[in-house]
């Protein structure tokens, strides 16, 4: 009788934290409590979060996912997504008579604040962001037209010309990569020294803290896997900052989706997941991982995430 070949090790280092952040967590529970509240259908400006499987869940749940608010009928309970929606948005669904939830992280509203403020004070806004992102037409939506310039690489910074250098404020995406922010944020300081910086770093703590998990574990890794959807900023960050760590990256939404082939030669394989997906989505890698390798499984973690954010007013009654 043939023995049966064992499987290749495999060592898995897992980076913590990962997946879920507060802003997300409290968006999705939003959607599920409208459902409950309100029974199905429950509206959805534009996907909740950058993931399909939480999308596919949702809806599974009740939830129809629309593009546009005249996509929402009358009368029916919308809920907007996490990135934020310009303020033209909310206006409309009052103008209709809408029961809206606004289900923006709190964190992309300081930004929204900011913004206010900053116009308000007579400054012209420099935005550091990904063109056509959610997030960024909804911060753009907050102040009038012509008020920001969006600044996207370190070469938009060196020819961007303001029409009064010493009236200068900039504010960034909340998920872009730390790194990339810091040399464009560098460039624009050496250019126009009287530019006001932000209160508080805008980068979100989710996105900074899983940039350097990424970056504490690549060292030790032959390549890193990221879960997490191709139209997530914060997860796209990701990969890039484990290939800028030297080793090879590979950005999957699913198990399934995984090519073996990525895994010649690896001994040490990173995992990760974007600040929009699962657990759920990393316990189904690693078990997909166990059909063809023994893996040892260790996760590294370089800080604890406690932060919570309240639930709008007229949902605590349903959670409770």
């Amino acid at each position: 009788m043939q023995t049966p070949l064992a499987k290749p090790p495999l060592d898995l280092l897992i980076a913590a934290p990962r997946g879920f952040c507060a802003g997300v967590d409290r968006a999705i529970r939003i959607v599920e409590l409208a459902i409950e509240k309100h029974g199905a259908p429950v509206y959805v400006r534009h996907e909740i979060v950058h993931n399909k499987f939480v999308v596919d869940t949702l809806k599974a749940q009740g939830a129809i996912f629309v593009e546009e608010l005249h996509e929402v009928p009358d009368g029916a309970p919308v809920v907007f997504s996490a990135h934020g929606v310009p303020k033209s948005v909310p206006a409309d669904a009052e103008s209709r008579g809408l029961d809206y939830l606004d289900a923006t992280c709190p964190l992309v509203s300081k930004v929204h604040r900011q913004a206010e403020r900053l116009v308000a004070a007579g400054r012209h806004i420099v935005f550091i962001g990904h063109a056509g992102h959610p997030e960024v037409i909804g911060t753009f939506g907050q102040v009038p037209a012509g008020a920001m310039t969006l600044i996207e690489t370190d070469a938009d910074a060196e020819a961007f010309t303001p029409p009064d250098p010493a009236n200068l404020a900039f504010l960034t995406q909340t998920t872009l990569s730390v790194d990339d922010t810091a040399a464009v944020v560098a460039t624009l300081q050496r250019r126009f020294p009287l530019m006001q910086a932000p209160r508080g770093e805008d980068i979100c703590y989710a996105t900074s803290n899983r940039q350097a998990a990424v970056k504490a574990i690549a060292g030790q890794c032959d390549a890193m896997l990221v879960i997490g959807a191709p139209n997530s900023s914060n997860s796209v960050r990701l990969v890039e900052v484990a290939e800028r760590e030297g080793i090879r990256a590979m950005l999957i939404q699913r198990a399934a989706d995984l090519d073996w082939a990525f895994l010649d030669g690896v001994g040490t394989l990173g995992l990760t997941a974007g600040a929009s997906a699962p657990e759920l989505l990393v316990r189904e890698l690693v078990e997909r991982l166990s059909e063809r390798f023994t893996v040892s499984e260790r996760e590294e973690e370089t800080t604890r995430e406690t932060i919570a954010f309240k639930l709008p007013r007229g949902l605590e009654a349903v959670a409770a």
